[in-house]
Order: C-alpha cells, then sequence, then structure tokens
C-alpha cells in the first residue's frame, strides 16, 4: 500500500453522498469491474492508494453540511480490506459519522466489519446504519477460487445474523453471476434462501450475468485460464467481445430471483434498495417509532 493526501472525500448530491477511503483491493475477485481501465488507476491494483487524510476531510466536510444524510462507502474499494486491521480509517470515518448525526451505508464482503458493530449499531440507532455484503458463490469451493482472500459465503451469512441480532438492516448483493460457472438455480436459491433467513430488507441483482471491459476482460480470462482450462474459449464463442454477458440461464433465474424475494418480501429492484439505502429518516420520524 502507499499513502496520499487527497484533495477530497465525498462525492454525490442532494441527500446522498458517497466516499472511499481507499483506492484499489486485495480481496483478489476475479470478476472486479474496479480493475477497469476506464477507472484510471495509475497504479497497480493491489497496491492500495490510501487517504491517510480521509477523517479530516470527513470532518471537515461533515462541519459543513446543513443537513445530516446517508453515506455510502464500499462501492469502488472495500472499506474492510486487510490494511484497515492495521490504520482503522474507516472506523475513524465512522466515528465521525456518529458524532455528526449522519447516517451510513456500508459494502463489503469481509467479516472485518464485526469489529465495528457496536459502532455500526449506534449509528443504527442515532440516525441508520445499512450493511451490504455481497454473496455470489454458495459452493465454497468455488468461491475460494473466485473471490479468492475474502471470508466464504458461509461466513458472510454469519455476519447477516449477527447484524439481525443488533437490529442492523441488510441488503445482499448477488452480483455478478458468472455464466457457466454459478449462474445455476441451485446457487441462487440457496443464497436467497439464507437471506430470506437472515432477514435481508433487500437484494440487489444487475441482471443474471456478468459485465466485463478493457482491463477487468484481460484479468477475469487469465483466472479461467489458470482454475477452469477451455472456459475462455467457450466465452470468447458465445459473447465475442461484449460488455454485457448475460447468462443462458438467465430468464429462469430472474424469474426464480423475483419470485422468491416477493414471497419473502424482500425488496427486489436496484432502484428499490437503493431509495432504501439512501433514505434517512427525519428525527421525529424516528422518535415516532418508540
Amino acid at each position: 500500500m502507499h499513502f496520499v493526501e487527497a484533495k477530497g472525500l465525498l462525492t454525490g448530491g442532494k441527500g446522498w453522498l458517497g466516499m472511499n477511503v481507499y483506492r484499489g483491493c486485495t480481496h483478489g475477485c476475479i470478476y472486479c469491474d474496479s480493475r477497469s481501465k476506464c477507472y484510471g488507476f495509475t497504479h497497480p491494483f493491489e497496491d492500495v492508494e490510501v487517504k491517510r487524510n480521509a477523517p479530516a476531510l470527513l470532518e471537515a466536510a461533515l462541519r459543513s453540511k446543513r443537513k445530516p444524510c446517508m453515506i455510502g462507502t464500499g462501492a469502488m474499494s472495500d472499506p474492510y480490506m486487510h490494511c484497515e486491521e492495521e490504520l482503522g480509517l474507516t472506523r475513524q470515518c465512522l466515528e465521525l459519522i456518529l458524532r455528526y448525526g449522519f447516517g451510513a451505508a456500508i459494502q463489503t464482503k469481509s467479516d472485518r466489519i464485526l469489529r465495528d458493530i457496536d459502532l455500526l449499531d449506534e449509528i443504527n440507532r442515532n440516525a441508520k446504519c445499512v450493511v451490504q455484503l455481497t454473496l455470489t458463490t454458495w459452493d465454497e469451493a468455488l468461491c475460494r477460487i473466485v473471490e479468492p482472500n475474502v471470508c466464504a459465503t458461509s461466513r458472510r451469512v454469519e455476519v447477516l445474523r449477527e447484524m439481525q441480532k443488533r437490529g442492523i438492516p441488510t441488503v445482499v448483493w448477488l452480483s455478478p453471476l458468472l455464466p457457466f460457472l454459478n449462474d445455476t438455480e441451485e446457487n441462487v436459491r440457496a443464497i436467497l434462501k439464507v437471506c430470506a433467513d437472515a432477514g435481508v430488507k433487500g437484494v440487489v441483482c444487475f441482471g443474471m450475468g456478468l459485465t466485463l471491459r478493457e482491463g477487468d476482460r484481460e484479468y477475469y480470462y487469465a483466472a479461467l485460464d489458470r482454475h477452469f482450462p477451455g472456459l475462455k474459449e467457450r466465452y470468447i464463442r458465445t459473447y465475442g467481445n461484449a460488455y454485457d454477458l448475460p447468462s443462458p440461464n438467465a430468464p429462469a433465474l430472474e424469474k426464480l430471483f423475483h419470485r422468491f424475494c416477493a414471497e419473502h418480501s424482500m425488496l427486489h429492484t436496484p432502484e428499490d434498495c437503493f431509495a432504501y439505502m439512501r433514505e434517512l429518516p427525519e428525527k421525529n420520524e424516528q422518535l415516532s417509532l418508540f
């Protein structure tokens, strides 16, 4: 990793702000879109860029805001990578979010988030906190290949259950489903079942398939060559150089997904999930619940 003095931290508009304390990632997920060249990385993706002044930038920004809102993190780089154990910058930022009365929506694949569960609980009681976990692959052996440097799906389900015990709402990201690998009814149904059992508020799924673009595609295909010889050629025959790679099973999986979520009262369109995560109740609305 390397350190920089960032000029800014928050992005977004009215009612919603985003931040990334880190840039790059060490999880090694073979499908990661953040590797794509369009994001303009000038350093190796695994050489994580650390915005060492992130807490100071965040505090200055929050002081200037007239009205609290939700702050999202984890869209580009996981806030609970390995370096967070040593640096604790995500925790420092969450402490500021709590202090200034803002809400938080955190996206991760790591069980390191449990270290901060007391803090997340406070944020949720004071404003609102939504924890988002990515679950793509139920089979543990396959999960270790496609998401090699992060805890397995079963451990992430334990995280969901711990959040449920605290009353912290959760959202699961089902995307991406990798054609010819985890795009099966068995896989999707298993993930949805544990979501329902863990009381998940919603499931985000941007179609039953995968997207690939320059930078991401090359890394993904190299991983296929290492672990699944011959599969890259099947991808090329099926999809050519396309950006959108829908599963051949997409229609059936879409039907299963929407029906299951509706039956178990889970939000199941990206629009509904994002609307929920971006909404910060007024203080008087929260008090009225009690």
